[in-house]
C-alpha cells in the first residue's frame, strides 16, 4: 500500500442555527446548517448540518456532524462525506473527522482518510490525511 498523501489549505465557514422544532425544550442539541469553501490542494464546497450541545460547566460542549463536500483533491472530481465528532471538556478540545466509508463518488469512489482542523488568528486551516484506490 502505498503511503498517504497529505492535502492542506484553508477554508471559510458559515453556520446557520436552525430554529427549535415545535415542543423542542432550549436544553436540546441546537441544529446548525453548516457552509464551507474550502481553497488549497483541496478545491470544494461542503455543506452539511451539525448537532451540538453545550453544557452548564464553562468550556464543555459537543457536537456531531455530516459534511457532504465536493470538489477536487489531488487532481480528481467527486464527492465524500465527512463525519465530524468534536468534544470539548472544560477547555480541553478533542476532534475526530473522517471520511465515511465508501461515499466517495466519481474520481474519488474509494476515498479514505481523516482531516484535522485548527482555527487560528481568525483562518480554519484543514490538513486531509487520504487514500485513494490504486495508489
Amino acid at each position: 500500500m502505498a503511503p498517504a498523501r497529505v492535502a492542506r489549505g484553508l477554508f471559510d465557514l458559515r453556520l446557520t442555527a436552525q430554529p427549535l422544532e415545535p415542543g423542542e425544550a432550549p436544553a436540546q442539541p441546537a441544529r446548525t446548517l453548516i457552509h464551507k469553501q474550502f481553497r488549497g490542494d483541496l478545491e470544494a464546497s461542503g455543506m452539511g448540518q451539525m448537532l451540538s450541545f453545550r453544557s452548564a460547566t464553562p468550556g464543555s460542549a459537543g457536537y456531531v456532524a455530516m459534511e457532504r463536500v465536493e470538489g477536487r483533491l489531488a487532481g480528481r472530481s467527486g464527492s465524500f462525506v465527512l463525519m465530524h465528532l468534536g468534544e470539548m471538556t472544560r477547555g480541553a478540545p478533542q476532534l475526530s473527522v473522517r471520511v465515511v466509508p465508501d461515499s466517495g463518488t466519481g474520481e474519488l469512489a474509494g476515498l479514505s482518510g481523516d482531516m484535522s482542523i485548527e482555527a487560528r488568528n481568525g483562518q480554519h486551516l484543514y490538513v486531509f490525511t487520504y487514500r485513494l484506490p490504486g495508489e
